[in-house]
């Protein structure tokens, strides 16, 4: 395991590892902007469950039944939401290992291809789960919502 000089012949092997991080930083780029979305999501629904929690007392019993009905569903896609944030943010850090290991490999006389190969892999697996969760809570957020359209009289 030795560490490369600062011997100008070890710049190739240094502009290789950075190349090779270009693809995976990219991909983490792509990721955090996912997780905006995904958070700023889970705080509205956050907020509507508050809305009713504070105007709870205030309802008729009509209202409340109503309102119930609405919490559940809210706290389904909190749910939801809250899982689409972990996996995604998982695969976030893993890809930060995927990037630090490509640097280690390339520093370092070290085959970690296959460490390398198996965590990329598990990044997207986690990737894919969190965008599944994602899916599912915009599929019940507009199953929930009808929106009534107004025709004008004849």
């Amino acid at each position: 395991m030795a560490l490369l000089t600062a011997d100008p012949a070890n710049l190739p092997v240094i502009a290789h590892a950075i190349q090779l991080a270009v693809a995976p930083v990219f991909l983490l780029t792509g990721v955090a902007a996912l997780l905006g979305v995904m958070a700023t999501r889970l705080a509205r629904i956050i907020d509507r469950a508050r809305h009713f929690e504070t105007a709870w007392h205030g309802l008729s019993d009509d209202s409340r039944i109503a309102a119930s009905l609405e919490l559940a569903t809210l706290e389904q896609r909190r749910v939801v939401a809250s899982w689409a944030i972990n996996f995604c943010t998982v695969s976030a850090l893993l890809v930060c290992l995927v990037v630090t290991l490509l640097f280690v490999d390339a520093f370092f006389t070290t085959d970690l291809k296959t460490a390398v190969g198996l965590l990329f892999i598990a990044a997207m697996l986690c990737l894919v789960a969190g965008l599944t969760c994602f899916l599912r809570e915009v599929t019940v957020a507009t199953r929930t919502v009808r929106v009534l359209t107004l025709r004008p009289r004849d």
